[in-house]
């Protein structure tokens, strides 16, 4: 790993204000957007102090920060004149869509201005090739829109609720990353974006140019719209398998990874995973869960691989709303219903590499009570690395021994930027040379 596992709370990087600027920029804010469009009580305070970290035992004992000001435009633009006013009293903003990413990021680390971008929903365009949304429209909306034309999503991210914005800003993968890899490899077509200056206006970018403006959390400008690829819809079914044993259950799940036309997606679970998953017919109790979403033309030979291998074919079914289902049981949604289902117990890490198929039992054996969730990812297995949580420190002493084993780590318990961070440090400050968008977020 490049960064350490877990960040440490300084106030390093804090802008420097106070109640009286907040009390200013409220002031401000007024004319903008209307005393509906700001808010300080606490309902909408408490609201904005939380996102999916709640995941994580590490940062649910933290102070992520809470704060002072929320603000709720309805039209792309007044984003920028929201900005400006932010800029010139030194209050940093931090957006946010529906909070469901899981690293505190859209938590506000020193307080300040978030920026609540639901409202802001409309799809604009939809072509054969392409759609167009406002930065709140729910990803669930744009697949659905798509499908109406014949199209679908080049990926959707597995909580289908995200938001555009959210998901372009924080997200990584989700349903199509076996096809086509992560959400900043080629599935951004046009941002249209707010910097962190004294003239902020929203600025249109295409192509090669708004490509930085994907993953990097806020803190290098704010999306507040996005035109991302379709391609034509296929006949998709989803499947439903199961096996005696975890290690069957994994193993047919690569070959099946490798299927052409490639699944959009592609989860296993052992029977302690599965059986915390959400009642169904098709993931029997006791046994090993393998589900994937197929291109129609392979479901004969997905079937046959299945059967060869020992497995049951519980169901197929078909239609948006059982694809949806089914990316809303895939990456890291298995940890939440484990954790669901015994309360307190469990954390998870996100690993990549083929050894959590080739060596699983070693994986496991790494943290105590280990179970992994598996994925298919894009050219190899990914997926969600399960253990008892008993300390921070455990949780650290169990990276060497996964990387140890061919498993790159990655770390769900932080709120620092770490994908290609020099890249977006560097950035950042030319677009936001006050450091005043979703501070505290480096190393």
């Amino acid at each position: 790993m490049t960064a350490p596992l877990f960040g440490v709370h300084t106030d390093a990087g804090r802008p420097d204000f106070g109640p009286d600027d907040v009390d200013a920029l409220a002031d401000d804010l007024l004319p903008i957007v209307g005393p509906r469009g700001i808010s300080s009580l606490p309902r909408a305070i408490d609201r904005a102090s939380r996102d999916g970290s709640g995941m994580s035992p590490i940062l649910s004992a933290a102070d992520l920060g809470r704060p002072d000001l929320v603000c709720y435009p309805r039209t792309v633009d007044v984003v920028a004149p929201i900005v400006r006013a932010a800029v010139r009293r030194g209050v940093p903003v931090t957006t946010r869509g529906k909070g469901t990413g899981n690293y505190g990021q859209v938590v506000p680390r020193f307080g300040g201005l978030v920026l609540d971008m639901t409202s802001l929903t409309e799809i604009t365009a939809v072509t054969d090739r392409a759609i167009s949304a406002q930065a709140g429209a729910r990803m669930i909306n744009l697949e659905q829109a798509a499908w109406n034309r014949g199209s679908q999503l080049w990926m959707y991210p597995s909580t289908v609720q995200s938001t555009l914005g959210g998901f372009l800003a924080g997200g990584s993968a989700g349903t199509g990353t076996i096809v086509h890899g992560r959400n900043h490899e080629g599935f951004v077509e046009s941002v249209d974006v707010v910097y962190g200056t004294d003239d902020a206006e929203l600025i249109h970018l295409e192509g090669d140019d708004a490509q930085p403006m994907v993953h990097t959390y806020g803190v290098a400008g704010i999306i507040v719209s996005a035109t991302v690829r379709l391609e034509p819809l296929q006949d998709w079914k989803c499947l439903y398998a199961s096996f005696t044993e975890q290690h069957d259950a994994f193993t047919t799940a690569q070959v099946l990874s490798k299927v052409e036309p490639l699944p959009r997606i592609l989860s296993a679970d052992g029977p302690l995973m599965a059986a915390a998953l959400p009642d169904d017919p098709a993931i029997v109790k006791g046994r090993a869960s393998v589900r994937g979403i197929f291109d129609a033309r392979c479901v004969e030979q997905v079937t046959d691989i299945i059967t060869t291998a020992g497995g049951r074919v519980e169901a197929i079914r078909d239609g948006i709303a059982q694809s949806i289902k089914m990316s809303t049981l895939s990456y890291n949604h298995p940890t939440w219903w484990l954790q669901k289902a015994y309360p307190g117990k469990y954390f998870h890490m996100e690993c990549m590499g083929d050894a959590l198929v080739e060596k699983l039992d070693e994986v496991q054996a790494v943290y105590d009570g280990g179970v992994v969730h598996l994925e298919a990812g894009h050219g190899q297995m990914f997926g969600m690395a399960n253990g008892i949580f008993h300390s921070p420190q455990q949780v650290m002493d169990g990276v060497p021994a996964l990387t140890e084993l061919g498993i790159a780590v990655h770390s769900p318990h932080q709120w620092y930027v770490d994908l290609d961070a020099d890249r977006v440090k560097a950035l950042a400050a030319q677009t936001d040379p006050k450091g005043l968008l979703n501070p505290g977020r480096w190393m």
